[in-house]
């Protein structure tokens, strides 16, 4: 079973059929997903983003490998496919973002790629922000400052990639809820949802030390939890960690894991509460879907789902289907930005005894580098330093957390082709044969060839 987004940038560009056939030649196509916007070419002067996103500045070297409107790199602008039903939104502080021409003379492509999909047996999704109003597109869009989510300390860190608002905010959730509504009423032949960041992503040190606003206090004290005593223990971990770490600490940590897990182990109930927190949100996204839609979340595989909140048995018992990504390029990137948070004020740090701790602490990152300093975002002609094995026993974690629910091994297309293709080939067969790939802007054509072998 294979699966692939495709944003609606390349439906324009290339055509829905044309796309559709393209791909059914080479590959076993079963289940595709795009969003709800449309695009077109817009001058960064005149407010447009760049095709593909700068991931944090990281990504920056990145080009497309598909061409779009054949073009490699493109300034583009967004706006919503369809006209929101704003019965759905009323009394909400967020809605959502208004309509333009662009709307009205490009918007029926995604009806098109729709009914396209249904004739040729291919399972349709859209794909949405779980906490990123209007929702529609990740780069564009996010939370008043109310609704943002804070550090144990109260403030609100600018170290982040993600726009994500507190998951405990009744505003964040109402208008996921009226968003999700609005698609399957517009879109009613979709097969279902497919929800991003439904989380707290851990893409930087900081972000995964979230939620300690108010909207998490509320929630935190209407399950009984002491929310200050629990504030007070993270605290006092992040501090640890931000201003007093020290080599003996990165060293009793390589020689014993479990004695700085028991060190910390009272800041477990913070854990919990994340995952708590996600919960709830795909509680109320499933209700507010039904049953004739699927509700069908992405999170990151282990141990970076335990920071970010997503419990997969706990999931499991709520959803339809989950993607684990493993988007291997990121994996870098997050190491470096824990690295360097963590570097800022203990300068004395043996980065060498830092670049072990962190490659082993996530079995993400092979082989060990010599410093921390050299855990960098790769190249686009690099291949990405992972294990193949540490991959597929993630992959094998996930599956035997979650009972009966599909769970789709979801990788990335970024990368050199056979590098790609060997990192494809290994979370497919460490799963039940489920393999979902994002993006198809990278999906060089050499590319689709070696997708295809990995299904011979």
């Amino acid at each position: 079973m294979l699966g692939i987004t495709i944003f609606p940038e390349y439906i324009q560009s290339e055509g829905p059929e044309a796309l559709l056939d393209r791909l059914l030649e080479k590959m076993p196509l079963t289940a595709v997903s795009t969003s709800p916007y449309v695009m077109e070419e817009c001058p960064p002067e005149q407010g447009g983003e760049r095709e593909p996103p700068a991931d944090g500045d990281k990504g920056l070297a990145r080009l497309l490998e598909r061409p779009l409107w054949g073009k490699n790199e493109v300034w583009v602008s967004a706006t919503p496919s369809f006209e929101p039903n704003l019965d759905l939104y009323q009394g909400l502080r967020y809605q959502p973002q208004e309509t333009t021409d662009l709307t009205r003379r490009e918007g029926p492509i995604i009806d098109r790629f729709i009914e396209a999909c249904r004739e040729r047996n291919i399972e349709v999704y859209l794909q949405v922000q779980s906490a990123i109003p209007p929702g529609y597109r990740v780069q564009f869009g996010g939370p008043v400052k109310e609704d943002m989510p804070r550090l144990p300390d109260g403030s609100i860190t600018t170290r982040k990639l993600d726009k994500n608002g507190s998951l405990a905010s009744e505003e964040i959730l109402g208008y996921g809820e009226a968003l999700i509504k609005d698609l399957t009423t517009r879109y009613p032949t979709i097969d279902g949802i497919r929800i991003d960041w439904p989380e707290y992503p851990p893409y930087f040190l900081e972000t995964v030390f979230l939620d300690f606003g108010e909207h998490a206090r509320k929630f935190a004290e209407g399950m009984g939890i002491d929310f200050e005593s629990m504030r007070r223990k993270v605290l006092a971990l992040y501090k640890h960690l931000t201003e007093e770490l020290t080599d003996q600490d990165l060293q009793t940590y390589i020689n014993s894991p479990e004695s700085i897990l028991d060190k910390w182990a009272d800041c477990s109930e913070w854990l919990d509460f994340k995952s708590t927190l996600v919960s709830n949100l795909l509680r109320r996204y499933k209700s507010a879907i039904g049953d004739d839609h699927k509700l069908f979340p992405s999170s990151f595989p282990p141990p970076w789902n335990r920071l970010s909140g997503f419990n997969f048995q706990q999931a499991s018992e709520i959803v339809d289907a989950i993607s684990c990504k493993y988007y291997t390029m990121h994996w870098p990137m997050m190491l470096r930005n824990y690295a360097d948070s963590v570097t800022e004020k203990n300068t004395s740090l043996n980065k060498a005894l830092l670049a072990e701790c962190l490659a082993k602490a996530f079995d993400a990152y092979s082989p060990i580098p010599a410093s921390s300093d050299d855990i960098d975002y790769p190249q686009p002609e690099e291949n990405h330093p992972v294990d193949l094995e540490s991959l597929a026993k993630k992959q094998q974690w996930v599956d035997s957390q979650v009972g009966e629910t599909p769970v789709w091994a979801l990788g990335h297309a970024y990368g050199p082709v056979d590098d790609f293709k060997q990192r494809a080939k290994t979370v497919f067969d460490a799963s039940q044969d489920r393999l979902w790939i994002n993006r198809y802007a990278y999906l060089a054509n050499e590319k689709f060839d070696a997708l295809a072998q990995v299904f011979e």
